[in-house]
């Protein structure tokens, strides 16, 4: 005679392979959540990182869509182990076991299991976090930066993301125990989830609400500060909503109606398409978590193709091979200092080309926060400009510009780009000296790529320049020098010119290029303190010259070709390391969706396999059918996330300037071309799932 006990212990046994399939979906959704984690807190990362940034929005916006696919994939996970469960319980209540009497055991088992598998996925979050971060170190780049440290409060994550599993378990367990029909309980694995079928115009319609939420999303926050001059609330990205929206209804039509015209065979995959029609809700739930998780992978992957394809067209297109500047109170490398150092090397210089510059106050509407609003004030001193004289330009460039007295140029890129770092509102410039003025007004644009940039230079009269510079001390006078290098450039000489040329500043320089002396001057004037003073981005040092910041952030920095093209993913490792591990992290995650989706499917639905091949089904119709199920739940997510998180890109690159320029269609293409190769990498999983789908049915 068998015990209540050992017949529960004898159900649970048979059940093993659905207990190993919640473990492992909260082992790995645990890893991963923990992994992205780990990252979004390392210090190594938030240092590099600037706070407010675009590149740290980017992070924790995938880290949301990452967190909310994992979440809705565990309690998935835990759906399926109780309805599965759902039959053991009820034989044992059709045997006479009170709920009473199996609720301990029941709590116990999903506590036991939960906790072990979140134990382990966050015991192995961080080895895996070491292994990706130091194979990019040992195969790709490395650098002093990339010394990887971790905050441990990360490990909140968990604790909540794990409290959320466990309650969400429990409170399944709780709703399982507490149905009043044992014969329902039986049953509950066998229950189908159907969904309404809609229309065909459900799938078309989505579509349009997709992007017609993206364009809402993305264009509303800038209609809102037009229109309430405030900046906008996070409340604003509901506008979000049709996205999702629309997305559930491409998913719907997917699993009701698909996408192909069936006028000529209307029972192709007529298996398939029923059985995800009958358990349309988990299939639906399934496709837009893959879909997220896809899109956020491709929106992390898209930074490295847009930044480096931009760099390296820009560093391939400069005229000259050096470009550096100073301050006339600093003592710096000269040009027979630079012919004597690249003699050394077995080099020499050549068409060394340089200018005087000014560095004036100018006045303009500056904005004026109060609170969350904001409003327009003009300054006398609302910032400074780097001014070159018509006569200079054409020394440094070959170019030659009528500039008419009274009149000001700023210098861009050929293709206007970037043009909101300019101001184009003055009407006075002041010699920080003398506080003398003189009157200006825009008169357009310049075109000269290599001077470009977001402390750019402005171009004024021979006659205003001599005027405004009467007075000027050395420490508002600048030099900037061109020079090319006669034949092939050392990468040892552009090292050494770039430290000696470091080191010959004074700390005096030692700043950032968005830190401006005439808006801390202005400050200290109205008894106020200058933000820059309190930002830690401000805080570069000579001693870290080949750090990241201090490259990118630098206002001296100097322009090499060499160098630049050498150290770019030394610059840029951590942006880099940390976007590629997002795009890892979420890719990984879809990928196991899926594959488990496709083994649900076929575990669920083997009894119709059986009996389709006892109605005489051969084996090539049934592999077809397989095919089928798995190509939907692989082939739609990959089309919708990429194919949006691709357009979304496009509004962007629209949105900075309203143009898609010659380095963006590049990057664009680029990642084309990593999509392509994404949709591979799911096409390679597509096709080892099908032949365990074979294996598990036995065809």
């Amino acid at each position: 005679m068998m015990t209540m006990k050992q017949l529960e212990r004898k159900l649970q046994r048979a059940d093993q392979k659905q207990a190993l399939l919640y473990l492992f979906c909260n082992f790995v959704s645990l890893l991963l959540i923990t992994a992205y984690s780990a990252m979004m807190f390392s210090p190594t990362v938030l240092l590099i990182l600037p706070q407010g940034g675009d590149s740290r929005k980017q992070l924790t916006a995938i880290f949301v869509l990452a967190l909310f696919g994992c979440v809705v994939f565990t309690v998935y996970a835990s759906g399926l182990f109780f309805r599965r469960k759902a039959a053991q319980l009820g034989t044992l209540m059709a045997l006479g076991a009170s709920r009473a009497r199996l609720a301990p055991g029941v709590f116990r088992e999903v506590l036991l299991l939960s906790g072990i598998s979140s134990l382990l996925g966050i015991a192995a979050g961080f080895p895996f976090v070491f292994l990706l971060w130091n194979g990019f170190r040992l195969f790709i780049v490395d650098s002093q930066e990339m010394q990887l440290r971790l905050d441990y409060r990360c490990l909140a994550v968990s604790a909540v993301f794990f409290v959320l599993v466990a309650a969400c378990c429990c409170l399944t367990a709780y709703r399982c125990l507490h149905r009043t029909n044992i014969i329902d309980i039986i049953h509950e694995e066998h229950k189908n989830e159907p969904v309404k079928t809609p229309g065909r115009w459900c799938g078309p319609a989505g579509i349009a609400l997709m992007f017609f939420g993206a364009v809402l999303g993305y264009q509303a926050p800038g209609v809102y500060m037009q229109l309430f001059s405030a900046y906008p609330t996070a409340l604003l990205n509901l506008l979000y909503a049709p996205v999702f929206v629309g997305l559930y209804m491409i998913m719907l039509h997917t699993v009701v109606h698909g996408w192909r015209t069936r006028r000529k065979k209307p029972c192709r995959s007529l298996i398939a398409r029923s059985m995800m029609k009958f358990q349309g809700r988990q299939t639906v739930n399934n496709l837009i978590v893959s879909t997220v998780l896809i899109a956020g992978s491709a929106f992390a992957i898209f930074y490295l193709p847009m930044l480096g394809v931009s760099q390296i067209l820009e560093v391939r297109a400069r005229p000259f091979d050096y470009c550096y500047h100073y301050r006339m109170d600093q003592d710096i490398l000269g040009q027979d200092e630079i012919a004597a150092k690249a003699s050394q090397y077995g080099l020499s210089i050549k068409e060394f080309r340089s200018s005087p510059y000014l560095t004036l106050g100018h006045d303009s509407l500056v904005t004026v926060e109060e609170g969350r609003s904001f409003h327009l004030e003009h300054k006398d001193l609302a910032g400074s400009v780097k001014v070159l004289s018509a006569s200079g330009f054409h020394a440094l460039t070959g170019k030659s510009v009528t500039v008419r007295p009274g009149a000001y140029h700023i210098i861009s890129t050929a293709d206007e780009t970037e043009t909101y770092f300019y101001v184009t509102d003055i009407t006075f410039l002041t010699n920080m000296a003398t506080r003398g003025t003189i009157p200006v007004s825009f008169a357009g644009y310049v075109h000269y790529d290599f001077l470009a940039g977001p402390s750019g230079y402005y171009l004024i009269s021979d006659a205003d320049y001599e005027a405004i510079s009467r007075g000027l001390t050395p420490d508002w006078r600048g030099t900037i020098s061109f020079f090319k290098m006669d034949g092939a450039d050392s990468y040892a000489f552009a090292q050494d010119f770039f430290h000696t040329l470091t080191t010959s500043f004074g700390p005096e320089c030692e700043y950032g290029y968005y830190y401006d002396r005439v808006q801390k001057i202005a400050a200290d004037e109205a008894g106020e303190r200058y933000w820059g003073d309190t930002d830690q981005m401000t805080r570069l040092s000579y001693d870290n010259a080949d750090a990241s910041d201090f490259r990118l952030y630098w206002t001296y920095m100097p322009k090499i070709r060499i160098l630049d093209q050498n150290d770019f993913l030394k610059t840029f490792a951590v942006y880099l390391m940390m976007f590629l591990f997002i795009s890892i992290i979420c890719t990984l995650a879809a990928l196991i969706i899926s594959y488990t989706r496709c083994m649900t499917i076929t575990l669920n639905n083997r009894y119709v396999f059986d009996d389709l091949r006892r109605l005489g089904a051969s084996p090539a119709f049934l592999r077809r059918e397989v095919r089928s199920q798995a190509g939907s739940v692989f082939r739609i997510p990959v089309l919708v996330g990429m194919g949006a998180m691709y357009f979304l890109y496009v509004l962007i690159m629209l949105g900075n300037d309203g143009k898609l320029v010659l380095s963006e269609l590049a990057g664009l293409a680029v990642c084309l071309c990593i999509l392509l190769g994404m949709a591979a990498i799911y096409g390679v999983v597509y096709c080892y799932t099908v032949r365990r789908m074979y294996r598990a049915l036995s065809l």
